[in-house]
């Protein structure tokens, strides 16, 4: 049998991504939008499209066309892809060579050391402060090819600061790219300040707020010179027709976003509260989860909601959240469902 030498030197370690059983359970470990399909998607997608035979357009010019409406920047400031997942790919494709070491924060998002080893890449690991912000002088100490941050942040959901972001777009010699897949909650975002950096690159999903994960839609912002070159390197026709076509539906629906995030930030306060009285320590959140520390273990907490069918995500064994959980934030009807399913895993320890 042949054995894990066989792989690429650089992924031997890697492990299957997060993949629980999920049955009919309540899952609020995802983050994705508590409302439900987006509307404006799936009434495009019941009325079909023509023209199976033929491949999309190369480069998803229509939903490029309508995100440039809605930022007021150009259709060639943008890049879209097959999730922002592909975006973050095509970014270590474009700008690094093999060996070439990029600097994330920590703690952030699993999949970005994931994707700098795909590319033959390493890391360069550094601490958020105590207060969960950007250790600028350190992140900037090493000599790094890319920085990588997201904002607001996961797992801690908090943004960071924009004039440390700034500061690091300044100082830096190398490509920045801020992650801001959750920044339709927060009130801080740098999506319309490409034009300003020549170094900057913004990525945003419809897997969150737009209620569109299962189409697996994201893209890039930049500035025209950088996603010129993005562009070239990113595989044509990766994005499908029919989520193209529902993404377009759904950028031009924003009444709907508006109302997602206007539910999040008025339930966002309230679970806050509601886990403070169980006796958590919820951290300040910008987006629509909160991380917050259990008042049991928290293995102990994870299993026994699965048991109850509510999913939530365990950080507790990782460095800078430990005993941690995170939570998807509900209607008021799902966060009732969840405080009352924590308190009686709680009373039974």
């Amino acid at each position: 049998m042949l054995t894990r030498d066989v792989m690429r030197s650089t992924v031997r370690e890697f492990e299957r991504y997060y993949n629980p059983k999920v049955g009919n359970a309540i899952r609020l470990d995802t983050n994705t939008n508590v409302f439900g399909s987006n509307p404006a998607a799936i009434e495009f997608l019941k009325r079909g499209i023509d023209g199976l035979d033929g491949y999309p357009n190369t480069y998803s010019d229509g939903l490029r066309s309508a995100l440039a409406d809605l930022y007021n920047l150009e259709t060639e400031n943008f890049v879209v892809g097959n999730g922002s997942d592909e975006m973050l790919d095509v970014c270590f494709k474009t700008f690094t060579e093999w060996k070439d070491t990029s600097t994330i924060p920590v703690p952030s998002y699993v999949l970005y050391n994931y994707f700098i080893a795909m590319n033959g890449g390493t890391t360069n690991f550094v601490d958020l402060t105590e207060d969960f912000q950007l250790d600028v002088d350190t992140m900037l100490k090493n000599k790094s090819k890319i920085i990588l941050v997201s904002s607001p942040n996961n797992p801690t959901g908090n943004s960071f600061r924009q004039k440390d972001i700034e500061e690091i777009l300044s100082r830096f010699n190398g490509i920045v790219i801020v992650d801001e897949a959750y920044a339709e909650y927060s009130d801080k975002s740098m999506a319309k300040r490409v034009n300003e950096f020549d170094n900057l690159i913004v990525l945003r999903t419809f897997s969150k707020v737009y209620a569109m994960a299962a189409m697996r839609v994201g893209y890039a912002i930049s500035n025209l010179n950088i996603a010129g070159m993005m562009n070239c390197v990113k595989i044509p026709y990766s994005l499908n027709k029919l989520s193209e076509g529902a993404a377009i539906a759904a950028v031009k629906d924003q009444e709907f976003i508006r109302r997602s995030v206007n539910m999040v930030k008025e339930q966002r306060l309230y679970l806050s509260n509601d886990l403070k009285k169980l006796g958590f320590i919820p951290y300040p959140s910008d987006a629509n989860f909160i991380m917050a520390k259990a008042p049991i273990d928290h293995t102990v907490l994870v299993n026994g909601l699965k048991k109850k069918n509510i999913i939530i995500r365990d950080f507790g064994d990782k460095r800078r959240t430990e005993n941690c959980i995170r939570v998807t934030v509900g209607t008021r009807e799902i966060n009732k469902i969840l405080l009352e399913k924590i308190a009686e895993v709680i009373e039974g320890c």
